[in-house]
């Protein structure tokens, strides 16, 4: 069982021809409760950002328009995400595995990800490549 996880958010975009990445946060999560949490809560943080409620009291009246049909609807998949038990099972149990876990979803002007990793399956392949063992 892999016990204390590294986890990240990220928007990536292209500026000046050239894809940049803007950190949103990262939290080393001791526990594997911890790092499901935080991605779901980072999730549903950026989704109301890009989202508000359009009664949301700093929000001027008329200052939201809906989003037109065929436009990725960021908010809707980082909601839904957020809400399906199946696909957070399976993130859970990716992870207790040792394996890395990338969500991520965008539209037309930015990627936004959520990455998230074991610590200790980190140290594995820092250790194995030290070693000269080839890492999977």
């Amino acid at each position: 069982m892999h016990d204390e996880f590294l986890c990240h958010v990220t928007a990536y975009g292209v500026c000046d021809g050239r894809r940049i990445g803007v950190p949103l946060g990262t939290y080393r999560a001791p526990t594997l409760a911890l790092a499901l949490w935080w991605l779901r809560d980072r999730a549903l943080w950026i989704a109301e950002r890009l989202d508000p409620r359009p009664d949301a009291e700093h929000l001027p009246a008329g200052a939201l328009m809906p989003v037109p049909d065929g436009v990725p609807d960021v908010p809707a998949v980082l909601r839904a995400w957020c809400g399906d038990a199946a696909r957070q099972e399976a993130v859970a149990e990716e992870l207790a595995a040792g394996r890395m876990v990338r969500v991520a979803t965008g539209d037309d002007t930015t990627e936004y990800e959520l990455l998230a990793e074991s610590v200790d399956a980190l140290r594995m392949q820092r250790a194995a490549r030290t070693l000269g063992v080839p890492v999977a």
